[in-house]
């Protein structure tokens, strides 16, 4: 017996340190991103009109956030800053469409500095921006888990993987609907209902269950093929492009879902309402990987969150919107407690306009008529519609009263202090970010309202 103690005691020692590099064996880990969702339309974040069984499972599985930001309320420079970890006024990315600059070290830079592999499949970057990153691998042909699976069977397990997948959905043009009942859909508070709203509500929705759908494919798959040292996170890049969502400041263009599983350091089930920007997410990653926070990035690590050891990370996040073509040109930025919103808008003598009341049916001109219609002879249809083209230049939200942003109180004199400290709140960020306020496109006075017909 005591020569079997012995034997035993020398094959610990002989395999500990094998035990201990798998335990501190980086993580693989995984993003997956949809495009253009709001924070309300999944059954994780109280929806009760839309089916998402894989959002929901996934939410389950690990931790749900609840107060996350991303820098821009459009596809490309919310991406941008993602995945650079800096605003847009710092990476170049401000316009919609635009790249961020090339000297600027970018996602796939840091993992690999840190012996990752990085993929990027379906769209990650912006449409056609997936090369310039750096990636290993970049596959931005539709949203097929396929692709990643082939990927995944092929590819050299050595090194720990960074994989980012991107889905196009819910994006417009949304599909026909496909088992919705329009007719007891309830639309947000800040929508005109009209039965042409409910119908392409029920699209969205179609959409949006696509999405979850997919989630579901491509969580299954990789799930299987990395392992358990696996952390993975779902999130959008903005809200979804509905009034007052995309391309505005308001919570429903810029909070975003957020969940994030990590199979036993994330406890399932659980839920986070610290406040966190969109890039903040590549500084945690990398402290994640093993690396250090870089420095000079206008993110900041939470992975001190993700791993139990604190529930509270920001005390305001920032966020700016410049354009998106001629479409919408309507710059204005924004600050946000957990209490408080403060916007400010550029040129409020601009008309704030988008594809939704410019573009095409299929871009919500389908349903905008209707507005513009019941506008006409119902007072609050009218301030709704008004509403949407002419913001003034300051505005202010009392949060925990008005969470749907509806009243702006900027003019009540009780809120000055409040308004004033806010308002330099923004300056002073702008000034830090080098923001000079350009302006991109050609802007629309106040007067060459949609409601005259013009588009």
């Amino acid at each position: 017996m005591p020569r079997l103690i012995s034997l035993l005691s020398v094959l610990a020692l002989f395999l500990a340190p094998y035990r201990a590099s798998a335990a501190d064996a980086k993580p693989n880990i995984v993003i997956i991103l949809a495009d253009d969702l709001g924070y309300h339309d999944s059954s994780p974040y109280r929806s009760d009109d839309v089916r998402t069984p894989n959002f929901k499972r996934f939410a389950e599985a690990g931790c749900k956030f609840t107060h996350v930001f991303v820098a821009s309320p459009s596809c490309a420079p919310s991406r941008a800053a993602l995945l650079t970890g800096l605003m847009p006024a710092r990476n170049g990315a401000e316009a919609n469409h635009a790249r961020p600059r090339a000297d600027i070290k970018k996602w796939p830079a840091y993992f690999k500095d840190l012996g990752y592999e990085t993929a990027a499949f379906g769209k990650v970057a912006h449409y056609k921006h997936g090369d310039l990153y750096g990636f290993d691998t970049v596959d931005e042909r539709g949203q097929s888990a396929e692709a990643v699976g082939e990927f995944l069977a092929k590819r050299d397990r050595k090194k720990p993987l960074c994989l980012l997948v991107g889905t196009h959905d819910p994006h417009v043009p949304w599909p026909e609907n496909d088992g919705y009942d329009a007719a007891t859909i309830e639309p947000p508070s800040t929508h005109v209902d009209t039965p042409q709203t409910r119908a392409y509500r029920a699209q969205y929705y179609t959409a949006v269950s696509r999405a979850d759908s997919w989630l579901g494919e491509v969580f299954d798959l990789t799930r299987e093929k990395l392992g358990p040292n696996t952390l993975f996170v779902f999130t959008s890049d903005h809200g979804a492009q509905w009034p007052f969502g995309k391309w505005n400041l308001y919570d429903a263009g810029i909070r975003v879902p957020f969940l994030a599983v990590w199979p036993d350091v994330i406890e399932p089930g659980a839920s986070c309402d610290a406040l966190v920007s969109w890039v903040d997410l590549l500084p945690t990653l990398v402290e994640v990987a093993g690396g250090s926070a870089p420095r000079g990035l206008d993110g900041r690590s939470f992975a001190a969150i993700l791993r139990g050891q604190s529930d509270v990370h920001l005390d305001r996040i920032f966020a700016t919107h410049t354009n998106d073509g001629n479409m919408n040109v309507y710059p204005c930025r924004c600050v946000r407690t957990r209490e408080w919103k403060y916007i400010l808008n550029l040129h409020p003598e601009w008309e704030h306009t988008t594809h939704i009341d410019r573009a095409k049916p299929r871009d919500g001109l389908g349903y905008w008529t209707s507005w513009v219609k019941q506008a006409m002879t119902d007072r609050a249809a009218a301030a709704i519609v008004k509403r949407y083209h002419q913001r003034p230049r300051e505005e202010l939200y009392d949060l925990t009263a008005d969470p749907h942003e509806q009243h702006n109180i900027a003019g009540d004199r009780r809120n000055a202090e409040r308004l004033a400290q806010m308002r330099a709140d923004i300056e002073r960020w702008m000034q830090d970010q080098s923001d000079t306020q350009k302006v991109f496109g050609k802007p629309r006075t106040l007067g060459e309202s949609a409601l005259s017909g013009e588009r």
